[in-house]
């Protein structure tokens, strides 16, 4: 067996496995963009931050009041 055929045969599946390992990859980033945007359009993050600002301000506005009216 000449030394070019050889060489040949040894790499002959590396292609593929690169295009499954690449292919695998953008599969996950293209369904993490896709989740991400449903989760965006659905209000998911507005709704949990204004949840979260409201527990806040009701926890800190008798501090608040007091540092607006003593500054």
């Amino acid at each position: 067996m000449s030394p070019g055929l050889r060489s040949l045969l040894s790499e002959s599946g590396q292609s593929s496995v690169e295009f499954c390992l690449v292919s695998a990859v953008l599969f996950c980033i293209v369904s993490g963009i896709a989740l991400l945007w449903r989760a965006l359009s659905s209000g998911v993050f507005v709704e949990h931050a204004v949840t979260v600002a409201s527990h806040h301000v009701q926890g800190v506005a008798p501090g608040l009041i007091a540092d607006i009216f003593l500054y």
